[in-house]
């Protein structure tokens, strides 16, 4: 059966996006609902602080994966975003959890007045990923939309140091249509972040794959 699915794709083409929406769809290799991923190689030199790309998405159809998100919020602010979605609200006892080891969460969400207070856990979200920045909405005056925003697909990209965004886009449940859309819509966001000093092809590789499943490279001229 594996080797059935395998050969539905070739290594030697480039698939449009509806082909290679199709495909990654029908590569389900595990007993759940696989996981659809995308990387694509940027042209850009990570060396330059000016091209080091980073952003957020809004997927249209999210992506299939349960975030939880911790809300910094003073008690005083609590009340306002009660009703907002996030797993966790509080301030000072959730900063004491995280200094002795407690991570169980995806995303913090904080306002700007409270950063201050989490430049002692550094060390422990850097690393992971997990500090919250302006850039992203993490750090808002209006934390509610933010959340908001976040339950309901925006995600948080970035490149990595050889160039390539890798970002979860779907599930194999999903159906080629809603994945397509989801691609669509991250392709359109990194066309308007393209820094100027970027030279040359800006989109270099593109691929496609679900859990445990192999790579399908997509057309880039049709995108």
């Amino acid at each position: 059966m594996v080797k059935k699915k395998y050969n539905k794709i070739d290594s030697n083409i480039k698939y449009n996006l509806n082909e290679a929406s199709k495909l990654v769809t029908q590569q389900n290799f595990t007993k759940f609902d696989s996981s659809v991923d995308i990387a694509i190689c940027l042209g850009v030199d990570t060396k330059k602080h000016n091209q080091l790309i980073r952003g957020t998405v809004n997927f249209p159809y999210g992506t299939g994966k349960i975030v939880r998100v911790l809300a910094l919020i003073p008690p005083e602010r609590e009340k306002e975003i009660k009703n907002s979605g996030a797993d966790f609200i509080g301030l000072d006892n959730y900063i004491n959890k995280i200094k002795n080891g407690w991570l169980e969460f995806d995303v913090i969400v904080t306002i700007p007045s409270v950063m201050l207070k989490l430049g002692a856990l550094g060390k422990i979200l850097g690393p992971r990923g997990l500090m919250p920045n302006p850039k992203t909405g993490t750090v808002t005056k209006n934390p509610n939309k933010s959340i908001n925003e976040i339950k309901s697909g925006k995600r948080e990209f970035k490149v990595d140091r050889y160039g390539i965004i890798h970002t979860a886009i779907g599930k194999v449940s999903f159906g080629f249509e809603k994945i397509k859309k989801n691609v669509s819509e991250l392709i359109n966001v990194l066309k308007k972040l393209k820094p100027s000093t970027s030279k040359g092809v800006f989109f270099k590789k593109i691929y496609l794959s679900s859990t445990m499943g192999p790579s399908i490279s997509v057309n880039i001229q049709d995108l």
